[in-house]
């Protein structure tokens, strides 16, 4: 994955997510912190987990973590592939090759629309140049 993930065997229903997976987040082992993924191994091929991502907190979803999830389910707990991965967002297939090449698969769905007033965008330019003044 390209961001780095520590997966645990938690009960992802009750555990206190707002406190541990901000303690686990900021762990000393995780020096750029960390996303936290607890699982609870339903069978072979499924999997429920919850996701706290650094900087985030807790999310609906996130498709690096299942990945991660796929392969720590593997690894660490002689899943097999492919995986059914539960999250509160959704369900996603994860297929992991012998390689350890990982493959996701499921919807993806709108879940928030808005129109934005390009007028009240900053642009670039503006921008440059305030930082340019600020350096001044």
């Amino acid at each position: 994955m390209a961001n780095p993930h520590f997966v645990t065997a938690m009960e992802p229903e009750s555990v206190d997510l707002p406190v541990v997976g901000r303690a686990a987040e900021n762990h000393g082992r995780f020096p750029e912190r960390a996303n936290i993924e607890f699982i609870r191994m339903n069978a072979d091929d499924d999997v429920t987990m919850r996701v706290w991502e650094r900087g985030a907190g807790e999310t609906l979803a996130c498709g690096t973590g299942a990945c991660a999830v796929g392969v720590s389910a593997i690894l660490d707990h002689g899943a097999t592939s492919p995986l059914t991965v539960h999250l509160r967002g959704g369900d996603l297939t994860i297929e992991v090759d012998a390689d350890l090449h990982v493959f996701m698969t499921g919807p993806a769905e709108p879940i928030f629309s808005t129109d934005i007033d390009p007028a009240s965008i900053e642009q670039p330019a503006a921008i440059a140049r305030r930082h340019e003044r600020a350096r001044a």
